[in-house]
């Protein structure tokens, strides 16, 4: 028998787990449920992380965590639990399937039947939260896109094609503009599709993907994306099949899995047996095959589907003219369950246990080629015009090195550019050299412009194989 570590959630979060697991009860699902503390009540009893350290050990000798949604305190410098977990335990791609239920009302689409998996890379992207105020007027967040990283979730996505049978898988990304973070994560996708030939593959810009998706939505099958690109076209998904009640996930790392539903903790309703479970019962539903359940999995799907033909509408709908009882939803569930066929029950995958480690893994692909330090991009605070900027940087530079560009929020306005474009105290000044630059150097230059201009960071210009790793301005 598994053992699955279980966390009730905030809010509604107990009233769906309650009545998610007495439908697996019912069911005679062979897991054994081990609670855990994680959460806004272990917050307040002043653990920053929200999880205890108990919990964190439990979950990581079992590797499967089943979760109610939880609440993210409000105010600065509080991260999301949930996203904290995925993070800490490298569940480097979360899966969403969007599947039409019978008897759900599809709101103002009527489309055909719709069966999209999506799978958003979990861990990098701009939830990597590293952000600084750069000055006092200019916020700056650090996108991140690893070559190991998008490797793992395109993989990962090819994979779940496979098992799915499915005729397509859509890379969506934004290259066009982000040509490197995003150029990276699709040139991955392209270098991975040629492993499986067997499986037609495509790109999409994510606009207009976005905009496919609500026109034709069921030409996409299974469909790979970026972090924020992939939250944000997930929740499109979901309203294309009722809502977030509706919208199952699976957070998958190589040893450790979380399952959950990804809607919000409702403290609106909270203790009035109001709440829907169905997203948490299907989560639970991607878990059960995950551990190699499959036949519990197909009879509790079965059973939600009649239930939901049962019960007339749902509350988060927006319209109620039977009101959604999750007690009364439970039990129609229950009543609706069929007899497991025990010839498909003898596929159980192993236990999962997560390898004994004294650190964390490096992940990194081999290098390729001469790496060498072209110059510096410096990011300078201040209120002076760009001439004046270009003409301070350039006294401060050492033989062979000169200002070469200027930008402001992206956009160049020296040595070229427009007086119609407007700037901000935070200005990007590209400093580039004659000969190869030693680090050194970067940061004496930085330390000699800082005697008069206040250097907020610096990005060294990095050219592999004497070929350019980095941006242009809008306008060079």
């Amino acid at each position: 028998m598994h053992r699955v570590a279980v966390a009730q959630g905030d809010g509604i979060g107990s009233e769906i787990m309650d009545a998610t697991l007495a439908v697996f009860k019912a069911a005679g699902v062979p897991i054994e449920f081990v609670p855990v503390e994680m959460g806004l009540s272990v917050w307040e009893n002043g653990v920053p992380a929200g999880i205890t350290d108990e919990a964190k050990q439990t979950i990581e000798d079992l590797g499967v965590l089943f979760k109610g949604p939880m609440a993210t305190p409000s105010g600065k410098g509080v991260k999301s639990i949930n996203v904290t977990a995925r993070k800490t335990w490298n569940t480097y791609a979360n899966k969403r399937i969007f599947r039409t239920l019978n008897g759900v009302p599809r709101g103002r689409y009527q489309h055909p039947d719709i069966d999209i998996t999506m799978v958003r890379e979990n861990i990098e992207d701009t939830y990597g939260a590293i952000e600084h105020m750069q000055t006092h007027d200019v916020a700056q967040c650090r996108r991140l896109i690893t070559r190991p990283g998008s490797e793992a979730v395109v993989r990962y996505a090819f994979e779940v094609a496979r098992r799915k049978g499915a005729r397509r898988i859509t890379a969506g990304h934004k290259a066009n503009i982000m040509k490197l973070t995003d150029g990276l994560f699709l040139e991955v996708f392209r270098e991975v599709a040629k492993e499986y030939p067997d499986i037609n593959s495509d790109d999409r810009i994510v606009d207009a993907m976005a905009m496919e998706l609500v026109m034709k939505p069921n030409s996409f099958d299974v469909i790979v994306l970026p972090n924020l690109q992939g939250d944000i076209l997930s929740d499109l998904c979901a309203g294309l099949v009722g809502g977030l009640a509706y919208a199952p996930s699976a957070n998958i790392g190589d040893h450790i899995a979380i399952f959950e539903a990804v809607h919000g903790t409702a403290p609106d309703i909270a203790g009035q047996g109001l709440a829907n479970p169905t997203a948490l019962m299907l989560s639970g539903c991607i878990m059960l095959r995950h551990l190699g359940l499959m036949a519990w999995a197909d009879q509790i799907e079965a059973a939600l589907e009649k239930a939901h033909r049962n019960c007339f509408r749902a509350p988060d709908l927006g319209c109620t003219p039977v009101p959604f009882q999750t007690q009364v939803f439970r039990d129609l569930v229950i009543e609706a369950l069929e007899p497991v066929d025990l010839e498909h029950t003898k596929n159980i995958a192993p236990a999962l246990r997560a390898p004994a480690r004294d650190t964390q893994r490096m992940m990194t692909s081999p290098r390729a080629g001469s790496e060498t330090t072209k110059g510096v991009d410096l990011f300078i605070d201040s209120d002076a015009t760009p001439t004046h900027v270009a003409e301070v940087v350039n006294a401060a530079c050492p033989a062979g090195m000169s200002v070469v560009m200027i930008s402001n929020r992206g956009t160049q306005v020296w040595p070229t550019g427009s007086v119609f474009t407007d700037c901000v105290n935070h200005h990007r000044v590209r400093v580039e050299s004659d000969t190869v630059v030693e680090n050194a150097a970067i940061y004496t230059l930085a330390a000699d412009v800082s005697q008069t201009l206040r250097v907020c960071s610096t990005e060294a210009l990095l050219q592999i194989d004497n070929e350019a790793q980095y941006s242009l301005a809008q306008g060079q």
